[in-house]
């Protein structure tokens, strides 16, 4: 059994609205520093699968066809063999 961990953030060409009204709620609690927001996605996955390469692939696809939209969105993720 495996674990994928799925990062998905807009592309930086896109306008974040959101991480602009976060960046604006944080400015407004005097909290300085803070240049920008951007607000993603987190997803975990279990994939059963014979080995890891397979559950990279399985996380992939998962992201390609659903999870991501490759217009507006990159990914990232990583795999992690759970204990038996």
């Amino acid at each position: 059994m495996y674990l994928a961990k799925i990062l998905i953030t807009l592309r930086k060409s896109i306008l974040d609205p959101q991480g602009k009204a976060v960046r604006h709620a944080l400015q407004s609690l005097k909290l300085s520093g803070i240049e920008e927001v951007r607000i993603g996605k987190f997803i975990e996955i279990k994939i059963s699968s014979k080995n890891k390469k397979e559950a990279e692939k399985i996380a992939e696809e998962a992201c390609k066809k659903l999870l991501a939209n490759p217009v507006m969105e990159n990914y990232t993720f990583s795999i992690e063999e759970l204990p038996a």
